[in-house]
């Protein structure tokens, strides 16, 4: 497969088909030292769309190239953050699915 190929694949790749998605923009903001040698860098994300509070992730700055190799993300970065869940695990838009029970998982609570 030629270098564009992979480029092309890579850049149209969704996630599966049978789980529901959204992807975000977001930038990095910034990239946090590690402060043990046994914890990874990590990379603070603004996710663009999300409430204020909550807009920022941080996630270890360890990503692999098309060849297998790690490199990370530079402060500034445009990057993607897709969020996919299994079918069975959400429900559709106007109904919130949920009975008042809290069984220790957060994915049945509503929207506010």
């Amino acid at each position: 497969m030629s270098n564009a190929s992979a480029n092309e694949k890579s850049e149209n790749q969704k996630p599966e088909a049978e789980k529901p998605w959204v992807t975000l923009p977001g930038t990095v903001d910034k990239v946090i030292p590690s402060t043990h040698p046994a914890e990874p860098e990590k990379a603070q994300i603004v996710v663009e769309g999300a409430d204020h509070l909550y807009r920022e992730i941080r996630v270890a700055n360890t990503l692999q190239d098309e060849n297998g190799n790690e490199v990370a993300l530079k402060p500034g970065a445009e990057v993607e953050v897709t969020i996919e869940a299994d079918l069975s695990e959400t429900t559709p838009k106007g109904r919130h699915g949920w009975d008042g029970n809290y069984d220790g998982h957060f994915n049945r609570l509503p929207n506010f």
